[in-house]
């Protein structure tokens, strides 16, 4: 593949949406807006005590942005692993239509899967069986996996399999990539302060957070101050802050990027993701960072406008004619 590819590492999922009320959400006892594992049968029985008709898409974190990169026309890689079923039929299907190489491990274990419950504000709250995707044996992640990659895009919720991130990290570096670190969710963050502060000094360039992950990584709730603190010992540091849009911090210059305004969001699923999508295609195509930020909330507007984590063709046809 060319050397401005973006190759991504993470949970090979599908993801199974539903649209429920906020009182629906407190009888599982989750706060709204994060991610917390369950069981298969834990996430049968919330799909069972709703009335909703779930919709099934091709998701995780990681795989998500790769898809939007090779829609966007980019260069694009996916590393997983996924289970000998139809899901994992199904995911990597999706992968190869998107014009994305997959660099898929098999077994017998089933496709990991996302169940998420969309209440009325949009808001998605995530119920994650990782399945086969918890699989990927941290010895089998080489260097060449990552051959000519621009930017290794890794997956914050790899930080729960330590193992599997550093292989991830050391992988990419030596295979000389740029290394992005989306930092996934606010309790991937908490979980993990113990090594987070050391592993991105050491191996990240491209650290991407929201309002509540950048508190949770740096303690400071003023936004000045945690952007200045996300670009410590990385080359470029991103805040998103939803509606009113993102900043990035580089060689000490921040660059606001102003948000998309339009119609309300149907489901915020895959809106982070997609967001990373347009900048990272624009940064590993040599774009100027307010060029590669407007790309990345063109992205994340237009996914907010469907059901889970895919934009229909026809919109991407119109994004890629903004690049």
């Amino acid at each position: 593949m060319p050397s401005n590819t973006i190759t991504g590492i993470g949970s090979a999922l599908v993801d199974v949406l539903i649209n429920d009320t906020d009182e629906f959400l407190q009888k599982f006892n989750k706060e709204k807006g994060g991610m917390t594992y369950a069981t298969a049968d834990e996430q049968q029985a919330i799909i069972s005590a709703s009335s909703q008709v779930p919709v099934i898409v091709p998701g995780g974190a990681a795989c998500n942005t790769i898809l939007g990169v090779g829609k966007l026309g980019g260069a694009a890689r996916f590393i997983g692993a996924r289970g000998k079923d139809d899901y994992g039929d199904i995911f990597e299907s999706e992968v190869r239509e998107c014009r994305v190489e997959p660099v898929l491990s098999y077994f017998d274990t089933p496709t990991g899967k996302v169940l998420s419950v969309v209440t009325p504000d949009a808001q998605r709250s995530m119920f994650t069986d990782l399945g086969a995707s918890s699989l990927l044996d941290p010895a089998a992640v080489t260097s060449q996996m990552f051959s000519n990659t621009a930017i290794a895009l890794v997956e914050g919720y790899l930080l729960f399999n330590r193992d599997l991130m550093m292989a991830a990290v050391k992988a990419a570096k030596e295979a000389g990539a740029l290394v992005a670190l989306d930092l996934a969710s606010f309790e991937v963050v908490n979980a993990s302060k113990d090594i987070l502060q050391d592993l991105v000094k050491e191996y990240v360039d491209i650290l991407i957070a929201n309002e509540d992950e950048a508190k949770a990584y740096t303690g400071e709730s003023d936004e000045n101050t945690a952007l200045e603190k996300l670009s410590d010992n990385v080359t470029y540091a991103v805040l998103k802050v939803g509606s009113r849009g993102s900043y990035v911090r580089h060689d000490n210059s921040v660059t606001r990027i102003e948000p998309v305004r339009g119609n309300a969001p149907v489901d915020t699923t895959g809106a982070g993701d997609l967001w990373a999508a347009g900048f990272l295609y624009g940064i590993a195509n040599d774009l100027p960072i307010e060029k590669s930020g407007q790309l990345g909330s063109i992205c994340g507007y237009e996914v907010c406008q469907v059901m889970g984590a895919q934009i229909p063709s026809p919109v991407w046809e119109k994004i890629r004619a903004t690049v």
